[in-house]
């Protein structure tokens, strides 16, 4: 079974759309939809915002429905000028930019009480990914828009980044190509439990001052390319 958590409603829709539904149970004051997607087992979430409700889900899910592995599907906003709307980050790496312990001389993103700054993600959930893409936009070779991707580190952190400076510090500080407010968080509650598990972010925005403009808009976008990957990668696995 697969587990697949969003921080939205719009950006898990397209996804349950093309799920055949087989039930849905409440846990943690969560709802958890049932049911195949890509003929596969899954079980599906809407987090809310924010790393505490993205950790009590993911935490929820594996005790209650013991997946073999988790995605965190949803949108981002662009640290990089190499990222235009609705292009996809695949997370190689993530990290918590709001985690600061710099007074104990310790580098920013540390979890204090261990050796982590930076959680790796699943290597072959990530390659089913990349191929989920590869494969679409090989179908697209004769006609429509390619998907663009890029893998490396996303940034979580409970703030809405909408300035550049604060673009900027996240960005050179962690090398980071995208910021969201959930993924890290997943990855921590995934390393505990020694979950597999890959995060999968679309831009919605560009993570500056001009990150309001036409949001809800960019959002959809974003997030019907997140849940073509998602659907292609669950016929592949």
């Amino acid at each position: 079974m697969t587990g697949i958590i969003c921080a939205l409603p719009e950006e898990l829709k397209e996804i349950q759309q093309a799920m055949e539904p087989d039930g849905q149970l409440i846990f943690s004051g969560i709802d958890f939809y049932l049911g195949k997607l890509g003929g596969k087992e899954v079980v599906c979430a809407v987090c809310g915002v924010g790393k505490v409700f993205a950790a009590i889900c993911a935490q929820t899910m594996i005790l209650k429905f013991h997946p073999d592995e988790i995605l965190n599907v949803g949108v981002a906003g662009s640290l990089s000028a190499g990222l235009n709307i609705a292009d996809i980050v695949i997370a190689r790496q993530l990290v918590q930019h709001d985690m600061d312990v710099t007074a104990l001389g310790e580098p920013r993103g540390k979890i204090l009480g261990s050796d982590i700054q930076y959680i790796p993600t699943t290597e072959s959930i990530r390659d089913g990914l990349f191929s989920a893409i590869m494969m679409l936009n090989g179908e697209k070779a004769f006609g429509g828009s390619e998907i663009r991707a890029m893998q490396g580190t996303i940034a979580s952190g409970d703030q809405f980044i909408s300035s550049k400076g604060q673009k900027q510090l996240i960005a050179e500080e962690f090398e980071a190509l995208a910021c969201e407010m959930e993924g890290a968080a997943i990855a921590q509650v995934c390393f505990v439990n020694k979950m597999p598990f890959c995060v999968l972010r679309a831009i919605s925005d560009s993570a500056d001052s001009s990150a309001h403009m036409d949001y809800p808009h960019f959002v959809a976008l974003a997030a019907s390319n997140t849940a073509k990957v998602i659907k292609c990668y669950m016929t592949q696995i």
